[in-house]
């Protein structure tokens, strides 16, 4: 979704453990998630590297935060993963999709989203929208130069799947 450093904020009590990973391209992506989640260290990197996009933010506070993931017992081969996406003023992410359904929800500021085909529209604090798997999403961008923007996105993909492609 953006190419940003990636930062858990799960408590780090007793039974969690931080998990960092590195990605290059522009920023390093960093994930810290607890071990709370039924996974082997390598097996939380696998799951979760795919947020890490390879390439620059438009902001240097620009960011992703993976607040859950999680296999979805009652769908087998389907994991739900939820983060927070951080705009800085001007911020944007490069044009990419998705492998499964995306769900975002604004959390602060104005978003400016355009999916292929679609007109660029802007969503404000309380309003969501909705990408369907494989949608090309060509704008997404906090809509002020001057204030941050945020959101929450809900993926809902296969197990193992990339969640993120960038479109050359």
């Amino acid at each position: 979704m953006i190419s940003m450093a990636i930062t858990s904020p799960l408590p780090m009590g007793p039974h969690r453990r931080p998990v960092f990973l590195a990605g290059l391209v522009g920023l390093a992506c960093a994930l810290a998630v607890g071990k709370a989640l039924p996974l082997t260290m390598d097996g939380i990197s696998n799951v979760l590297a795919p947020l890490c996009i390879n390439s620059a933010a438009a902001s240097p506070l620009d960011k992703v935060e993976v607040i859950t993931s999680h296999a979805l017992p009652n769908v087998p081969g389907k994991r739900v993963t939820i983060v927070r996406v951080f705009y800085g003023p001007g911020g944007f992410s490069h044009a990419h999709r998705h492998a499964g359904t995306v769900t975002a929800y604004v959390t602060k500021g104005e978003i400016r989203s355009q999916l292929g085909g679609g007109p660029v529209e802007t969503f404000g604090v309380g309003q969501s929208f909705f990408e369907p798997p494989g949608s090309t999403h060509l704008v997404s961008a906090n809509a002020s130069n001057t204030e941050p923007a945020e959101l929450i996105a809900v993926f809902v993909a296969d197990e193992g799947a990339q969640l993120t492609t960038l479109i050359e």
